[in-house]
């Protein structure tokens, strides 16, 4: 088995917390895709995830870069 690298975060806490506060949003109908959010209403968990993640990029918090 492989080791792993112990005692460091890969997110920052308040990321989690962001991410916490979109699928609220994604719950209840709030949370909507596209620049300023004009566009659809999001469903996909995983596309609520990307937006709460971008949103903290652009907040300057602790979160990897997007690959690809």
């Amino acid at each position: 088995m492989a080791a792993r690298k112990s005692g460091r975060r890969r997110y920052s806490p308040s990321a989690s917390k962001d991410v916490a506060s979109a699928m609220r949003r994604k719950k209840r109908g709030t949370l909507r895709s596209g620049k300023g959010g004009k566009g659809g209403k999001v469903t996909s968990r995983k596309q609520a995830i990307a937006i709460a993640l971008s949103e903290a990029r652009k907040k300057g918090k602790k979160v990897p870069r997007k690959r690809g």
